[in-house]
């Protein structure tokens, strides 16, 4: 069962508990949280077996999106991509701040931002990635968990960031003993990228956070 999955059976769990406890204090039906609980357990169970965590992921999602806090890291975190991705020349096409937009566009986690990657794609056409390419892209991976680091002083998101840097890690032949240490040296040049552009990355973050489109991202980037 995936971790999604398991999360929404303790959110079962607890409403059927609180339930408990608290129904007779307020007059409350039993047939409601039953209802609640049947709904969750039911996602949870079509997530399993379906949705390769996905759906627990949006259901999950919305729930946490009510929090000021949650909406804030994503913002910051889908902003840290996009800004290493435009200052390493990366074209940006897109963004989303909330699982739901994400799976609607065939991405997984709680936002994401998309890319032109035609040049990748003709390297893996010819079956040879540069160097060049691949650090810049691995290095783009991991800038969303080097944002919010920074910011947050540490990250809560980036799990399916770091499988994707894993994948591409085990294509390219390196070892599981290698992939900490890559990730870790990734993570420091996306880091420093930030730092150096933090101006720029701050305007970014007010722009995505007001929904702007992506040549709005990349004027305010250009103009700070």
């Amino acid at each position: 069962m995936s971790q999604t999955a398991l999360n929404l059976v303790a959110i079962s769990v607890f409403l059927i508990t609180l339930s408990t406890l608290l129904g007779p204090l307020i007059n409350l039906s039993p047939t409601i949280p039953a209802i609640a609980t049947f709904t969750i357990l039911g996602i949870a169970t079509v997530d399993s077996f379906s949705l390769q965590g996905k759906g627990g992921t949006i259901v999950l999602d919305w729930i946490a999106g009510f929090s000021p806090q949650h909406r804030d890291r994503i913002i910051h975190h889908e902003a840290g991509h996009f800004l290493v991705a435009h200052l390493l020349e990366i074209p940006v096409t897109g963004y989303t701040l909330s699982a739901w937009e994400a799976w609607k566009q065939g991405q997984s986690g709680q936002g994401c931002v998309t890319f032109d990657d035609q040049e990748l794609a003709l390297q893996l056409q010819k079956g040879k990635i540069s160097t060049q390419m691949v650090d810049r892209y691995c290095t783009v991976c991991m800038a969303g968990i080097a944002a919010e680091s920074l910011v947050f002083d540490r990250a809560e998101g980036g799990t399916d960031d770091q499988s994707k840097l894993a994948s591409v890690l085990k294509i390219l032949g390196f070892s599981e003993s290698a992939y900490q240490q890559k990730q870790r040296f990734y993570a420091l040049q996306a880091k420093t990228l930030l730092q150096e552009n933090w101006s720029s990355y701050q305007a970014l973050v007010q722009v995505m956070g007001q929904r702007g489109t992506v040549a709005d991202c990349q004027n305010a980037i250009a103009n700070s």
